[in-house]
């Protein structure tokens, strides 16, 4: 008999929350982002509402687009290994990027991480959007590259990472005192990637962890992040404008996942969020309501063209309409892009209206409400086959994490939607995936000694 499907959570943890103006608000802690000790605390929360995963984004250039709580942060391998230290069973996911790292230092940064955690963490793989072109400046580069010729990069990345994390077979390391052998030379191989981005000999100098190799996390929407994501993702976020466009991207994707002998229960996508939860629908509405009054409309607007081309918006009036916008050809994420040119044109937005449409922590939509209100449209979607569960980008930390975990996660209980207590001790167990085999004994591959 089938094992009863259960909703995924994942926590989107980033200083003082989501909305792009959190860190104005009263209760907010303005420095969150560099207090170690407030991201230990939410993934403890975190942990207590049983979510399969404490999530950290990451940037890797600064510009005046960017969220503030994004301008001043730490390296995110750095703040996992930290929750890691302060949590027992959730997992630990941190976003680092194809583009602008080396596969052989990633891949042992992660299977490190996986150790420390006891089998708990997972990489969310980005080839970095950059509508600015910044980033590339601070990695002795000229230009950002071509959104499809970072993906191409990108197979080949993932591909030498998850041979590294092959490298020593499940107990290769004998630890034998008595015979003096230290590991079984049997067991332990070289990769000798040679493709068209990579040459790496290996093989890694860390073992496979308890649970074989972190989770792979990815986000790409795009027909090469889709591509992607079919052949390597366990776990894909998405962002759809609603139910109906995600129910299609859910079954577009999961479609593919037959091409690369792989079934729908190896993959999860999660869709993401902003829930504002109130005792009442009017004062949640009222918390939303409290949000947007601290927002500039230009400080928005100036979020927005990070994802829009860089656009200097500052020289339309907000009562313009957003179609008389001049925005180029972005080279950052471009199915986001695109899903926000139809929207424009289908809805006539003006300028003034572009932050609130498009950015969940500014929008009042059905995950504004009480407990219930919350809990039955999660249910909505995930019952459709909107997604497999959710990431939560709450708009005000750590309340709003607070709240959801004391008022929502029950109500998902009582429902039997969502798990009452952790039944494994390692992310792949939390989200039912399979550990897995390890590619030189399921190929046959000789060991180098």
């Amino acid at each position: 008999m089938a094992k009863e499907r259960k909703m995924k959570l994942a926590a989107y943890l980033i200083g003082t929350g989501m909305h792009v103006a959190s860190w104005r608000h009263p209760d907010s802690k303005p420095d969150a982002s560099i207090d170690v000790s407030v991201y230990q605390k939410l993934a403890q929360t975190a942990e207590r509402g049983k979510f399969d995963i404490a999530f950290i984004a990451d940037s890797l250039a600064v510009n005046a687009e960017s969220h503030p709580q994004i301008l001043n942060r730490f390296d995110p391998i750095v703040i996992i290994t930290a929750m890691a230290a302060a949590t027992e069973k959730i997992g630990i996911v941190a976003t680092s990027s194809t583009t602008y790292n080396e596969p052989y230092t990633l891949a042992r940064q992660f299977a490190s991480v996986d150790h420390v955690s006891g089998g708990r963490a997972g990489w969310n793989v980005v080839t970095t959007a950059d509508a600015t072109g910044e980033t590339a400046l601070n990695f002795n580069r000229d230009t950002h590259w071509e959104h499809d010729h970072r993906y191409e990069r990108a197979e080949e990345f993932i591909d030498v990472v998850q041979g590294l994390w092959d490298s020593w077979e499940d107990a290769a390391f004998l630890y034998d005192k008595e015979n003096g052998a230290f590991f079984d030379a049997k067991k332990v191989h070289e990769l000798n990637y040679k493709g068209k981005y990579f040459s790496v000999k290996g093989p890694l100098n860390i073992a496979r962890s308890v649970q074989g190799q972190p989770v792979i996390v990815q986000a790409g929407s795009s027909e090469p992040g889709q591509r992607l994501a079919a052949r390597t993702a366990e776990v894909v976020f998405a962002h759809r404008d609603n139910i109906e466009e995600a129910k299609s991207f859910y079954k577009s994707l999961k479609s593919r996942l037959s091409e690369y002998n792989r079934t729908e229960a190896d993959l999860h996508i999660l869709h993401g969020i902003s829930p504002i939860v109130g005792g009442t629908e009017e004062e949640a509405v009222q918390k939303y309501s409290d949000l947007q009054k601290l927002v500039n409309p230009y400080e928005g607007l100036k979020f927005v063209s990070g994802y829009m081309g860089n656009v200097d918006f500052t020289k339309y009036a907000l009562n313009t309409p957003a179609s008389e916008v001049e925005f180029p050809v972005v080279n950052g994420i471009q199915s986001q892009f695109d899903e926000m040119l139809r929207i424009i044109a289908r809805e006539k937005l003006t300028v003034g209206d572009l932050y609130t449409r498009f950015f969940g922590a500014a929008r009042k939509d059905n995950f504004v409400g009480t407990p219930i209100q919350i809990a039955d449209e999660m249910e909505r979607w995930f019952q459709e086959k909107a997604a497999d569960g959710f990431m939560l980008q709450f708009p005000l930390l750590p309340s709003g994490l607070d709240d959801f975990v004391n008022l929502v996660v029950p109500i998902l209980q009582e429902r039997g939607l969502f798990r009452l207590d952790y039944e494994g001790s390692t992310l792949r167990d939390h989200l039912e995936l399979k550990k897995p085999g390890n590619k030189f004994v399921d190929e046959g591959v000789r060991p180098i000694m």
